[in-house]
């Protein structure tokens, strides 16, 4: 009997900085909807760092400057869609940022005035981000 061998998918987010105090958000275009961290699926081949540079770009239209891994989160409900694995990024932009891709929209946001609701457990990355947890 052969048995199918499941892997959780590998991801990326990142917490991107315009200035101190703000965040860029993305609005999903597709479900589950919300506002969210730009992100998105680590292509084959492609490290974590080139993944995340090249999402902010085709979600934000943003360069970024990856300033250090944040943290991985691996719960398998985070994604209703599948068991995903993230690596969340910290990073800085300069700019205004585009909605692109499978992004709605992207907008800067001040910490202390965040949409609702967050996608996935983006709520709880941000929190552990903002109070230096890890």
């Amino acid at each position: 009997m052969t048995t199918a061998h499941r892997n959780p998918v590998p991801t990326v987010d990142l917490l991107i900085e315009t200035q101190p105090g703000t965040l860029v958000l993305v609005a999903r275009k597709h479900a589950p909807l919300g506002w969210a961290l730009p992100g998105g699926f680590v292509d084959y081949g492609e490290t974590l760092e080139a993944a995340a540079v090249r999402e902010a770009k085709e979600e934000t239209g943003l360069d970024v400057t990856l300033l250090r891994q944040l943290h991985s989160y691996s719960d398998p409900a985070r994604d209703p869609r599948q068991h995903t694995v993230t690596t969340v990024f910290v990073a800085r932009a300069a700019g205004v940022p585009v909605g692109g891709d499978d992004a709605a929209e992207a907008r800067v946001f001040a910490l202390d005035a965040l949409p609702s609701p967050l996608a996935f457990d983006h709520g709880a990355i941000i929190e552990d981000w903002r109070h230096g947890r890890y």
